[in-house]
């Protein structure tokens, strides 16, 4: 059995030495301090054949510990006073605004421990693993894991403000290889969830696992043209991580986003908008409040069509001279409202074209938005999948592919942070033989 971890003995002592930590700095000089803490711990099992940060004047100073003893957190305070007595001034540096700060703290549902033994947590995953190796035409496998974690994280600052929340993440995944007269393949599949009960069955996930992987013997290049290209619901995710971080308040203050100074401006069909759900219970990023202690809340990104806001963490808006949307750390719970069209409509409306289920390489430049990526997935032929394709690039610029969206899949995956089904792209560069 893993050790047992008391979630509320581990929050109140996180907050007690949080408090210790403000106090101290206080009594050190700092003109304003933060505390961010966590612990976490888990379980994982494969089968197979803290930091403290200090602001004197504009001077910002972090350092950073994994001990909470009370010797251990004062050195760690000395160490970031000093360090900021030694930099320049920044004048964005500094806290969140006070009256900023989070005042309405529910509990999100956020928090499901799972009570698995170690002995447990290897039969299912040894479950998982059979379910896909008795397919006829897997040949091996390259594992099937599970891992079960819960944690608690604080945030802490001189404004009187102290944050804290449990969490907990399920997970597992499956990975199979397959062979034919033309080589080896491999796919996997996984599920993943706050609550255990949400988890797909092991024997679900190594079935899917192994459908994934004979879908694709048999995988030649496809011909090269301007194309429709068709992201799996996961890949589409990924482009919507792609349009965060181009609208994200660090790279617009460096000028390094094609998006910067783009408030207002067109970038999708007007029937496409993207939110942004903090509050959400028991979704997998919701949170009250963000890495600056400021009480999250709904954000639109996108509506109908136009860039409505910008991502923003207190400095990056002193930075840029606007105000906090809320964001430090990143968007919480992304949903996206579109008219949705089944898997068969999509391919209908692509006819001839590649869906794309596998991608390759870091080919994504903020400055500019051109993609390139290396890819493998299906061929499509008058809106019918004709066999798997590998080997080949897809190119574009993410503002054309934006622009480009011809319509929303109603697959939509609900395992992360971000909700969405395929987006089919009009066209794109495919370069295959």
């Amino acid at each position: 059995m893993t050790q047992a971890f008391d979630a509320v003995a581990q929050q109140t002592l996180l907050e007690s030495r949080a408090q210790m930590a403000l106090e101290l700095a206080r009594r050190l000089g700092a003109d304003a301090c933060e505390v961010g803490a966590s612990v976490d711990q888990g379980t994982g099992v494969s089968v197979r054949e803290g930091e403290v940060t200090v602001y004197v004047g504009k001077r910002k100073g972090s350092a950073s510990s994994t001990d909470a003893g009370e010797a251990s957190i004062r050195a760690v305070v000395e160490k970031a006073i000093a360090i900021a007595r030694h930099t320049g001034e920044d004048p964005a540096s500094g806290l969140a605004d006070a009256e900023l700060m989070a005042r309405e703290l529910p509990d999100l549902d956020v928090h499901h421990p799972w009570a698995l033994t170690t002995e447990q947590a290897i039969e299912m995953a040894l479950a998982c693993e059979a379910a896909g190796r008795c397919r006829p035409g897997i040949m091996s496998s390259d594992g099937a894991s599970l891992s079960t974690g819960e944690g608690v994280r604080v945030y802490a600052n001189s404004h009187d403000f102290l944050g804290s929340q449990r969490g907990s993440r399920h997970s597992l995944s499956c990975m199979l290889i397959a062979e034919d007269e033309n080589g080896m393949q491999r796919d996997y599949d996984y599920t993943s969830a706050r609550h255990p009960r949400d988890l797909l069955a092991p024997e679900k996930v190594g079935e899917s696992a192994a459908e994934r992987t004979l879908r694709r013997l048999g995988a030649s290049r496809p011909a090269t043209g301007r194309l429709p290209v068709l992201f799996d619901p996961a890949l589409a995710g990924g482009l919507i991580g792609s349009l965060m971080g181009a609208i994200a308040g660090g790279a617009l203050y460096r000028q390094a986003s094609f998006l910067c100074d783009r408030l207002g401006d067109e970038l999708f069909p007007e029937w496409f908008s993207l939110q942004e759900r903090p509050m959400e219970i028991g979704a997998m990023a919701s949170s009250p409040f963000d890495g600056d202690g400021v009480q999250t809340r709904d954000n639109v990104f996108i509506e109908n069509g136009r860039l409505a806001s910008y991502m923003l963490s207190a400095y990056s808006a002193r930075r840029l001279g606007m105000q906090t949307t809320a964001n430090a750390g990143g968007a919480r719970n992304l949903r996206l409202t579109a008219p949705l069209e089944s898997r068969d409509e999509l391919l209908a409306r692509m006819g001839r074209g590649v869906m794309v289920t596998e991608l390759m390489g870091q080919g994504v430049n903020a400055v500019t938005g051109d993609y390139s990526r290396g890819a493998a997935g299906f061929w499509v032929e008058d809106g019918k999948i004709q066999h798997p394709v590998e080997e080949f690039t897809i190119a574009g610029n993410m503002e054309a592919m934006f622009k480009g969206l011809a319509a929303v899949g109603s697959d939509i995956d609900t395992r992360g942070s971000v909700h969405t089904g395929s987006w089919l792209i009009d066209e794109m560069t495919v370069a295959g033989s």
